[in-house]
């Protein structure tokens, strides 16, 4: 199993924000989270990504245990990130925000980039072609010089998720990628998704937008007021009274 939580709590100032959750996603697959506002699934997000720490419980990625651990570090193991606000670097170019992703897998001394080595010229090359390739891939390659703050909207969503894709994950978590889109700019952000899921990534994400989980996800949890609600495919899930409730009705 690509990552595991088991029995994870979070509370703030008593208030429970996470109770006993537990579940697995599983390599080479989408995995959907939802629930309504409050729920807790941002929170867990943080907890998986090292942003927090939970009071108790487990989070295990490949096996090993990385609870609590430092946000780099579990990145650098391959546990990718978005976040529910855009965090773009407006006054860079859409290239230079790529390759600041690559900050965890590109390593080099202060003295040898200073003294422009051969070898880092060459690696310098090889980022910006790949930051390039991960630019044509989510459609934005023919902005790849703009400055991001020149971009729509939509295409800021793709940029951060790019971004992302530069430190090389095997999970990556995305916390409502479609928030703010029009219906058509969802579903083509779905699709590019899904390339990526083809290529071997497995994706984690939340959303509200019902339609492009339930198109997406091979596997739907569904949390309420910090407790598990649900758990498996997406039809099953759609169909139970309990998320029906919780969901749809109180949304």
């Amino acid at each position: 199993m690509l990552l595991s939580v088991e029995g994870i709590v979070k509370h703030y100032d008593g208030v429970r924000a996470l109770n006993h959750i537990s579940f697995q996603v599983r390599k080479g697959t989408v995995k959907g989270l939802m629930g309504p506002n409050g729920a807790g699934k941002s929170t867990l997000f943080h907890l998986i990504s090292g942003v927090e720490r939970p009071d108790s419980g487990r989070i295990c990625f490949k096996e090993k245990e990385i609870t609590g651990l430092p946000t780099h570090e579990i990145s650098r193991l391959g546990v990718g990130r978005t976040f529910q606000t855009l965090q773009v670097w407006g006054n860079m170019t859409v290239v230079e925000n790529v390759l600041t992703g690559m900050h965890s897998v590109i390593r080099g001394g202060l003295l040898s980039c200073g003294l422009s080595l051969p070898w880092i010229k060459k690696r310098e090359e090889a980022a910006m072609k790949e930051a390039k390739d991960i630019l044509e891939l989510l459609g934005l390659f023919g902005r790849w010089k703009w400055f991001a703050s020149q971009l729509s909207y939509g295409e800021q969503r793709r940029l951060e998720i790019a971004r992302a894709l530069a430190a090389k994950p095997e999970i990556l978590l995305l916390d409502e990628p479609a928030a703010g889109l029009t219906y058509p700019e969802a579903k083509q952000l779905a699709d590019r998704l899904l390339r990526l899921r083809k290529a071997g990534l497995t994706l984690f994400l939340i959303e509200h937008h019902m339609g492009m989980v339930m198109g997406m996800a091979d596997e739907v949890a569904v949390l309420n007021n910090g407790e598990l609600l649900a758990e498996g495919p997406p039809d099953v899930v759609k169909n139970n009274p309990l998320v029906i409730e919780a969901y749809m009705v109180r949304r």
